[in-house]
Formats: C-alpha cells, structure tokens, sequence
C-alpha cells in the first residue's frame, strides 16, 4: 500500500492536553480515527507524533493528503 486510505472527508477537531503526545494515523486504515491503532503494520507507513504544548482545540487531518501532517491544511477541499 502505497497510497493512505482517505478516512474522511472533514478534519478531526480534538481538544488536545498540554503535555500529552498523540499518535496520528497516516495510513488512514486505523479504526480509531484520526490516531493510529497499529492497522499501519505491514506498510510503509508510520504514525505521526503529535505533541502537545497548550491545552486547545486542534483539526487532525482526515483526507490524509495534508502538506503538514498531523494537521489539516485545507487539502480535503
């Protein structure tokens, strides 16, 4: 698998805990979205750490096609 699965259509809007790392799926096959479940093994995918430094709301990209993953860039448009 070359190409991620497009898990949606919108971003994932997650309200994030300073402090906290979370693991962004790339592969798009996790079935706990937007972060990974492992589903990426046998691929050449991995996750994208994503760590935390402020308690806020944060949009993880859905369509997997962002230019700055973990997050959205607008490219689901």
């Amino acid at each position: 698998m070359a190409t991620p699965v497009r898990a949606a259509d919108t971003p994932f809007a997650v309200t994030v805990e300073a402090g906290k790392s979370y693991y962004w799926c790339s592969c798009g096959q996790s079935s706990k979205q937007p972060f990974c479940d492992g589903s990426h093994k046998g691929t050449d995918f991995t996750p994208v750490k994503y760590d935390a430094t402020r308690s806020t709301e944060v949009y993880f990209c859905g369509c997997k096609a962002t230019a700055k993953p973990p997050l959205c860039d607008g490219s689901h448009k």
